[in-house]
């Protein structure tokens, strides 16, 4: 199968690596040609436009920032989308916005599946990282080794949609457990308790979380490096707000959630790294929360393994509610 991605940013591009590393037949596109020219480098193939893009290719994924730049590449490309192509969506994106560009793909007889991942850039970088994939059950079943191949776990959530409502959820969550634990180590600093010793007493209790476990190294480093910024925290808790009230959810934590994020964004700037919002607690509470012996980046130790579908207990089939 012949493979095309769009979008070699932070996400994007350690995906796309993953096929180029397995020896996928690999075409990339991005804004920035000095990403295009490494992977070219490494014996992926370039093409002029996402048009030229899909024509060339088997399969297209897309991993952009935003819906809007998905829409404008995936309306370029559907001129040359027929019954032998996919499109593969792997963004966090805006529920409707995908069921709608999807729609269009299917008018021209042509496959879509939304597929974005979750579990840090660390983990995309060896292919394991977890996907969510909504789409019918024959384009899953198709597409299932490339997707093996771009993680490890792969969950069929359903049909379009599903997949994208899931993946704003665990980004709203993991936002929240961000949030507590810069307020629990800002806490315990507060009241003279050692921030090594304070990271142990998380990483082992019924506390900890993947974002701990995570994120706070990166804290305590100082380097606040996930390669992950502010704006793309306030976009994703806006899609799950919105997705609450929507469906007359009367949430609590999540719009202070958002208010915490906009005051993160006003004072430190959109593009600042999304662990930073520690920064509003340090700065008003004049505390440091850093610690030796934590990395300033994020590894994944665990060797490249050959993905497999995750099948949730109970269901034959998963299917989202109506």
């Amino acid at each position: 199968m012949k493979m095309g991605f769009v979008g070699l940013g932070n996400v994007g591009g350690k995906l796309a690596g993953s096929l180029l590393r397995n020896g996928f037949d690999l075409t990339v596109i991005d804004l920035n040609a000095d990403l295009v020219a490494e992977f070219v480098d490494k014996g992926a193939k370039s093409a002029e436009s996402p048009a030229a893009l899909m024509c060339a290719c088997d399969a297209v994924i897309t991993c952009l920032p935003s819906p809007a730049a998905c829409a404008a590449v995936v309306e370029e490309m559907l001129p040359e989308v027929d019954g032998t192509k996919t499109w593969m969506e792997m963004s966090t994106t805006e529920v409707s916005e995908v069921k709608r560009l999807a729609a269009l793909v299917a008018e021209r007889g042509g496959s879509a599946i939304e597929c974005p991942v979750s579990g840090g850039c660390h983990r995309a970088d060896t292919g394991n990282i977890s996907i969510f994939a909504g789409c019918d059950r024959a384009t899953f079943e198709r597409m299932l080794p490339t997707l093996t191949t771009l993680g490890r776990r792969v969950l069929h959530t359903g049909e379009i949609g599903s997949a994208s409502t899931l993946k704003v959820m665990t980004n709203y969550l993991a936002t929240a457990n961000l949030l507590t634990c810069c307020e629990a180590l800002v806490t315990m600093k507060a009241v003279g308790i050692d921030l090594n010793t304070t990271y142990e007493a998380m990483k082992i209790s019924s506390g900890t979380s993947f974002v701990h476990e995570t994120e706070s190294q990166v804290i305590l480093n100082g380097s606040r490096d996930i390669s992950f910024t502010m704006d793309l925290v306030k976009k994703d808790i806006g899609l799950f707000q919105k997705l609450a009230e929507d469906a007359g959810v009367p949430l609590e934590i999540s719009p202070l959630m958002v208010d915490i994020f906009n005051d993160g964004i006003a004072k430190y700037g959109e593009r600042e790294l999304s662990p930073n919002i520690i920064r509003r607690l340090e700065d008003m509470t004049g505390l440091d929360i850093t610690a030796p012996g934590f990395p300033s980046e994020l590894t994944d130790d665990e060797p490249e393994e050959q993905g497999y579908e995750v099948v949730p207990s109970g269901l034959t089939k998963p299917v989202m509610a109506g």
